[in-house]
């Protein structure tokens, strides 16, 4: 109490994000890091995919089969990209440890701009326009989430309740997407196993983050062992979907929808769940909701004008970029 009869506010009580814990600055390079390994292990990963396809002869837009899955493992192109993805993988763990799971996992955006580029210059499919236009929307979008997650974003203890609550909703969409590729496999698009895998993903990361946790409070027990199974039964069916999605898109749309499903999924979690925005005012929430919508927006619009789709696929779910846009 001042002098004056006003109260004092200790100040250090209502810190958030950078300004509460400075070292979660330390996941932002880690997570960038492991989006350049991300990018250039998805170009090598789709390489692999595409030689045993034309190999064995047979398309992978069913589902990849054992004999295909098990010849990937004898094509170094595929080989050295999952190699690269697994040090992806440690980055991003690594990430992980030191910040909240709403401010690291949308950061994979970068990869979007790498393997676009990467795949333009080994293609020779040059990004249009309209393309162009739908990179800059998901990568805002997802920069302007960081952007406002970094000051906002604060970590919570992680109760059982939690962690029932993210192992019942992962076997919910394990059981669903199984459900659904069995049903639709045989017209199955590009789309669906880009989404189906950055869902399962977003999971998959969350589970991560949850267990890093326990492990550094002491609390691996039994409803963390469930988690870490969980997580790895995740990366299997997600890991399943993706290489087949490389099977029937190009590698930039498939990282795109990756790096925008994948984070939103995990975001909610985080948000909702995990109270890692709790401290969070309208204004930042609202910010939030607007920075998902132009990234989707922009996974969305890629998938549709995206010159390769346009050339390569003639059965999308959706209304295609024109000849013109294509050669523009």
């Amino acid at each position: 109490m001042t002098a004056l009869g006003i109260p004092t506010v200790n100040v250090t009580d209502h810190l958030v994000g950078v300004f509460q814990d400075p070292a979660i600055l330390i996941g932002i390079p880690l997570a960038l890091l492991g989006a350049v390994f991300m990018s250039f292990g998805a170009q090598y990963q789709h390489r692999g995919v595409t030689k045993v396809e034309s190999l064995s002869g047979l398309s992978g837009n069913t589902g990849l089969s054992m004999k295909q899955l098990t010849s990937l493992l004898t094509r170094p192109s595929w080989v050295i990209g999952t190699g690269m993805l697994a040090v992806a993988i440690v980055c991003q763990l690594g990430a992980l440890t030191f910040a909240p799971l709403i401010l690291v996992q949308p950061l994979g955006a970068v990869s979007l701009v790498i393997t676009t580029l990467l795949n333009a210059r080994i293609s020779g499919v040059k990004p249009t326009r309209k393309s162009i236009r739908s990179i800059v929307a998901c990568i805002g979008g997802i920069f302007i989430f960081v952007t406002i997650a970094a000051f906002v974003a604060t970590e919570q203890a992680i109760s059982e309740r939690d962690l029932v609550i993210i192992l019942g909703l992962l076997v919910v969409v394990l059981a669903v997407m199984i459900g659904l590729w069995l049903w639709l496999r045989k017209s199955a698009h590009p789309l669906f196993y880009i989404v189906a895998s950055g869902v399962i993903y977003g999971f998959v990361a969350t589970l991560a983050k949850v267990v890093i946790k326990r492990i550094q409070s002491g609390d691996f027990e039994w409803l963390t062992l469930l988690c870490l199974i969980g997580l790895i039964a995740g990366v299997a069916l997600g890991a399943y979907f993706v290489q087949t999605a490389y099977s029937v898109g190009p590698p930039d749309l498939v990282i795109a929808g990756l790096t925008v499903v994948d984070p939103m999924v995990a975001v909610l979690i985080g948000l909702v769940i995990l109270q890692e925005a709790a401290t969070a005012g309208v204004w930042a929430l609202a910010g939030f909701a607007v920075a998902g919508l132009i990234a989707i927006y922009g996974v969305i619009t890629l998938a549709r004008d995206h010159p390769q789709v346009v050339a390569d696929s003639k059965e999308l779910p959706f209304i295609r970029g024109s000849d013109r846009d294509a050669k523009a």
